[in-house]
């Protein structure tokens, strides 16, 4: 597998936007399921957004972000985003890109996504008040 590798990450103040993005490439069908998760420091890691890739409407988030973040993906670069809009200081942390196969819902990906072995360095996300 190739591993997948995150930018876009940075420090921004609060209410500002980044978008991350995850370039993890062969997977351009509908059965992986291709996310982020983020950990900050002392943390559990926490899933945020997830999809099934080549899948429409399956994205599935954590309560935290919903409303704020959009995950899509441009199959055709077998690209990932994270749109992280309306950011607060609670949103620091490094985010990972990660990806598996996966045959089940994203719902079930999302809680499960921080164990996927495929995942990349991360990108650090900074948000000041």
């Amino acid at each position: 597998q190739v591993q997948p590798v995150e930018s876009g990450g940075g420090s921004v103040q609060a209410g500002d936007a980044l978008r991350l993005s995850c370039v993890a490439s062969g997977y351009t069908d509908n059965s992986h399921c291709m996310g982020w998760f983020r950990q900050a420091p002392g943390k559990e890691p926490e899933g945020v957004a997830v999809l099934i890739s080549g899948s429409a409407g399956s994205a599935s988030y954590a309560d935290s972000v919903k409303g704020r973040f959009t995950i899509s993906e441009d199959n055709a670069k077998n690209i990932v985003f994270l749109q992280m809009n309306s950011l607060k200081p609670e949103d620091t942390a490094m985010y990972y890109c990660a990806t598996e196969i996966w045959l089940g819902v994203s719902s079930r990906c999302l809680r499960v996504l921080a164990d996927f072995s495929n995942r990349g360095q991360g990108t650090q996300v900074t948000v000041s008040s």
